[in-house]
């Protein structure tokens, strides 16, 4: 069947099948060829079935309340063009978007960056600890622009005349890197990409505007994005309004009118303040934690890798003959028992991949 599935150009399990019948009839034969099917490596390259582990469980730094932008996560988007200045005569250049979301609010903040060098992030970073406070943890993707900046805060606190415990206690940001092609690890970050391009595209389109124009409409749809409910809307006239990220960065919507003074000589003013925030924490867990329960996809178990199993790494770059095949050297393990990220060595030297971009070759006879 191996020889048919060759002679017949890789024929899917159908025809496969059809064809060894017309001499033969083996016993369990349609799975038989779905068997030679799968393990077929170059039909494997082809098809690019990568492996799917279930959904992950929250982490804790989404279900855990804490100040506004004390864990977030960034990422960039662009490039968009930029005039010198208006009418004929401009030059036009090209600058970034960059993205700061808040993991526990999904408050975002959005900043203009000249180019997508680590200087140029850091700058931005400046710019948004003057404006937003110090985070603790930033998490990121593998840019080098993030890489490199890590390390130049690294060598700022070489410099540093502190021990580096007392440093890394007081001001020291700490960076966790998602693996290369891996954007569903932070999907929070992507999906405010997302939101924040729709309504770019839609307003800007390909225009060419001025620094001011674009860091005003920057502005503008980080005040949208700001302002949107965070949990689904009832249709109970009495219930109260929709919790937004605004609620925890001045206590109303930014883009709703401010609510009128209280007038009430009762209560104390620190503790009224307390009391609103409070409560909109406790609305944060009972009504927004409450739909981050839900699990969408990746709902059931495939099978897992396994040390020494052969892969192919898909590339989205080159065509699938192409793609560089490896084998299972380590697996790491998240928090819940599931692996998701391997290292592959192959013939250009060990990779860490996320599955899902890892196609297995069941080449094996217990496979």
């Amino acid at each position: 069947m191996r020889h048919e599935h060759i002679r017949l150009l890789h024929a899917g399990p159908q025809l496969l099948l059809a064809a060894v019948r017309e001499e033969f009839w083996p016993i369990g034969g349609r799975n038989l060829a779905r068997s030679i099917t799968r393990k077929c490596v170059v039909c494997t390259r082809m098809r690019g079935q990568v492996i799917k582990p279930i959904m992950g469980n929250l982490p804790a730094v989404r279900v855990s309340s804490s100040s506004a932008f004390d864990t977030c996560g960034i990422d960039f988007a662009g490039p968009f063009l930029i005039a010198s200045k208006k009418g004929r005569g401009s030059n036009i250049t090209k600058c970034f978007l960059s993205l700061f979301v808040c993991l526990q609010t999904k408050a975002l903040h959005l900043e203009t960056v000249s180019s997508m060098s680590t200087d140029a992030f850091l700058l931005c970073l400046r710019r948004f600890v003057s404006r937003r406070g110090r985070p603790q943890v930033i998490y990121c993707d593998n840019g080098t622009n993030f890489v490199g900046a890590k390390n130049e805060l690294g060598r700022v606190i070489q410099a540093s005349r502190q021990s580096l415990s007392d440093y890394a206690s007081a001001e020291k940001i700490k960076f966790i890197f998602s693996p290369a092609y891996a954007p569903h690890f932070g999907g929070i970050w992507e999906a405010g990409i997302k939101s924040a391009n729709s309504h770019l595209k839609r307003v800007a389109s390909n225009a060419s505007l001025t620094f001011e124009e674009l860091a005003t409409l920057f502005t503008q749809i980080e005040a949208i994005l700001n302002s949107r409910p965070l949990s689904p809307l009832s249709s109970d006239p009495t219930d109260l309004y929709p919790l937004t990220p605004g609620h925890f960065l001045i206590g109303r919507p930014l883009m709703s009118v401010p609510s009128l003074p209280v007038t009430t000589k009762r209560p104390n003013r620190y503790e009224f303040i307390e009391q609103l925030r409070q409560h909109f924490w406790e609305r944060w867990r009972k009504e927004f934690i409450a739909e981050l329960q839900q699990r969408t996809k990746w709902r059931t178990r495939q099978r897992d890798l396994r040390t020494g199993d052969m892969v192919v790494l898909k590339e989205d770059h080159l065509p699938p003959l192409r793609w560089r095949l490896g084998r299972i050297t380590r697996l790491y393990t998240g928090a819940d028992g599931i692996n998701r990220v391997a290292d592959i060595f192959t013939a250009k030297g060990t990779m860490r991949r996320a599955f899902n971009k890892i196609c297995l070759l069941l080449t094996s006879p217990d496979a």
